[in-house]
């Protein structure tokens, strides 16, 4: 297997480490206050629609996109990215949306951060984290409160096997996953699936990664009897 390299690729293999996701975010056009951003991811839109509002992570999160129109729904969000450039830009647009006093913003590596509490709502969309990307989704259901719900939203695998984005946007192999890849992690007596899908959709321009976009999402309810 080819070495990581923290902040970069060699032979291929992304280390998406606190170096990469800094980096990534200087060089990216940063949305600003008063600036045109793109909307909340449309998965997340239609999963929890039906949802009651209550407590949610978003892992990974980013600028703010998601974190920010779930606050918008009623949620009570928590907002974790590895970036402090990422957390500054979205805290700036919450204030610009009103939106400050329902997110809290939290710079720490999801993959490794230690959290005291569950949350009604966990959801990613999108995350690249610094371990195998299965296993990061496994960490993420342990932060579910019983009765709550774990939304993922990733890059599928098998579509593009590219080392790193290339220039239409494809995802590094590292960075993605298949819905039997998840599915099974999420032990059914613990877990009901609610969503398990293969979806494409095109983002148009504006976008990080803008073109046709192959994903997978998986919802899924943890049982209100589970207290593990």
């Amino acid at each position: 297997m080819p070495p990581r390299v923290s902040g970069g690729t060699l032979g291929g293999v992304h280390d998406f480490d606190q170096t990469y996701w800094e980096t990534h975010w200087r060089e990216s056009p940063l949305p600003t206050a008063g600036s045109r951003v793109p909307p909340p991811n449309p998965y997340v839109v239609d999963e929890t629609r039906d949802l009651t509002p209550g407590t949610a992570l978003d892992a990974g999160c980013g600028v703010g996109s998601e974190a920010i129109w779930l606050a918008g729904q009623g949620w009570k969000v928590t907002g974790v990215d590895i970036s402090a450039t990422a957390l500054e830009a979205a805290a700036d647009r919450a204030h610009a949306a009103a939106v400050s006093e329902k997110i809290e913003w939290i710079e720490a590596d999801a993959s490794a951060w230690e959290p005291s509490q569950r949350w009604d709502l966990v959801m990613t969309n999108y995350a690249h984290p610094a371990i195998p990307q299965l296993d990061f989704y496994l960490r993420l259901a342990q932060w579910v409160a019983p009765g709550g719900t774990i939304l993922i939203v990733g890059h599928r695998s098998g579509d593009h096997d590219h080392g790193s984005h290339d220039e239409a946007g494809h995802p590094p192999h590292e960075a993605t996953a298949t819905l039997d890849g998840i599915t099974s992690r999420l032990d059914a007596a613990i877990w009901r699936i609610e969503t398990a899908a293969d979806r494409t959709r095109n983002t148009g321009g504006g976008h990080a990664h803008s073109g046709t976009l192959h994903d997978v999402v998986v919802r899924a309810t943890r049982r209100a009897d589970d207290h593990q």
